[in-house]
């Protein structure tokens, strides 16, 4: 299995910044993709960015030039650097991870953390 922990959330006023942070511990073997997603009050859940293996990233629209998702896989990290927040931001961010053996593919959540954007 597969565990991951959140961190970094925080109440920000518009304009700051937050780095979050993803450790995953367990049976990492063969995890491709990480991402990061956030669901606000009354949201689905919804993609933020994704970064492969290999390095490749994907934001979505709304975020980019904003947000950075990066990854150290030698730590077993993903981090997402979030700059210029806007209250829109505001949600619960979870780390996913996806575990893909032969035909059989996981997916894997943290407990998330809270990142809240008011003056």
């Amino acid at each position: 299995q597969v565990q991951l922990v959140e961190s970094g959330g925080d109440l920000v006023q518009p304009g700051g910044s937050l780095r979050l942070s993803c450790a995953a511990s367990g049976i990492i073997f063969r995890i491709y993709n990480m991402g990061w997603y956030r669901q606000a009050p009354g949201k689905q859940r919804d993609l933020v960015a994704t970064i492969t293996s290999g390095g490749t990233t994907n934001y979505i629209d709304s975020v980019k030039g904003r947000v950075t998702i990066s990854r150290d896989n030698a730590k077993n990290m993903v981090y997402l650097q979030m700059n210029d927040l806007k209250p829109e931001d505001t949600a619960i961010y979870f780390c996913n991870a996806v575990r893909q053996v032969g035909y059989k593919r996981d997916d894997y959540w943290g407990q998330g953390t809270q990142v809240t954007v008011s003056s």
